[in-house]
């Protein structure tokens, strides 16, 4: 049989609480007999019943464990003083965030070209170096931008030539590529005068006009 899970609130019915007391409280002493045996602790246990009963355990005498446990907390610091010194030790830490925001904002006014008429030479040097730099490196990064994406391009244009003309095989098409250099080579041809074709040059009358010049004269 499976046993459910104990839900943690009050038992209302007083048979089962008396019963749930006695076997929780049986089992509470046997671990602490455990652990003092097994670990060698000192270990000491005090139950009161419901009804008002003890039920104690010490490893050794329960009065001496309750003296050690005075003892150690009258040596033990306040608590009352702790709290103050983690206060105090957060409101330190929080003064020097806040001062090194207000240097972080200043120094980027600065970048922004705000706030520079307080700045002497030296500061504004550096300023201008600063700028230099942070250029520089956006220059480089752009650069570098560029090439990958030139890079995808190309292996980009690869693949499609590659379908390209896996497409064509598979159709019986002659590839894009090849009809274009065809095309220039046509119209290269066409536009190549031909090397048959004899020319003169005549300077002067044309030589019909010439005949009839000559024959007027006549």
């Amino acid at each position: 049989m499976v046993r459910g899970k104990t839900q943690m609130r009050r038992i209302e019915n007083n048979t089962s609480r008396q019963v749930t007391f006695f076997k929780r409280r049986n089992g509470l002493l046997k671990k602490a007999f455990e652990l003092s045996v097994l670990c060698d602790a000192e270990v000491a246990l005090i139950i009161f019943s419901p009804r008002g009963k003890l039920y104690d355990f010490a490893s050794a005498s329960m009065q001496s464990t309750i003296e050690r446990y005075r003892m150690h907390t009258k040596d033990s610091p306040n608590s009352n003083n702790t709290v103050e010194q983690n206060m105090q030790l957060l409101k330190n830490e929080a003064a020097a965030m806040m001062k090194k925001i207000e240097t972080i904002e200043v120094s980027k006014r600065k970048l922004l070209g705000e706030g520079l008429g307080s700045c002497s030479i030296g500061d504004l040097q550096q300023v201008e170096q600063q700028l230099e730099r942070s250029i520089s490196k956006v220059r480089a990064r752009k650069t570098e931008a560029f090439k990958k994406q030139i890079e995808h391009f190309k292996e980009k244009e690869k693949s499609l030539v590659a379908e390209n003309a896996k497409l064509c095989e598979k159709f019986g098409v002659q590839p894009l590529q090849t009809l274009n250099n065809q095309r220039q080579k046509l119209s290269y041809t066409d536009s190549d005068p031909s090397p048959d074709v004899e020319t003169e040059l005549f300077i002067g009358l044309p030589p019909e006009r010439r005949q009839k010049n000559h024959s007027s004269q006549r």
